[in-house]
């Protein structure tokens, strides 16, 4: 599943991530959260993904994120897909995390919920 996402460009990614999760608003509701994700290597760039009531929104422009994630765009796509556990990838260095932990862990449950390698 990881290598049907190689050839989508961030952008691209941070967009179809805003539509699963706009398609099935239920996991977030009441959920009221700033994500930035710090992304580095071969093709960097920063992108927050705001929750809040019940709606998804990425967005480039950067506001006062509760929780950033800084890891490489290989690593982004293996945690999108359920492939990279956040805790190791945080222990191992592979994740860096600024700000609040707890909704990191919340994220990462989330991002399971949506089961987002079928979409990507």
């Amino acid at each position: 599943m990881v290598n049907e996402m190689e050839n989508v460009r961030l952008p691209e990614l941070m967009e179809k991530i805003e539509k699963v999760i706009n398609q099935n608003p239920g996991p977030i509701d009441g959920v009221n959260v700033i994500y930035q994700f710090n992304i580095t290597g071969d093709e960097e760039g920063t992108f927050q993904l705001q929750l809040a009531e019940g709606k998804a929104k990425v967005s480039e422009e950067v506001e006062g994120a509760n929780c950033t994630l800084v890891l490489s765009l290989e690593n982004f796509r293996k945690f999108l897909a359920g492939k990279l556990n956040g805790t190791a990838a945080f222990m191992t260095g592979k994740l860096k995390i600024k700000g609040d932990i707890g909704k990191a862990i919340k994220l990462e449950g989330l991002l399971r919920e949506y089961n987002l390698k079928e979409y990507l």
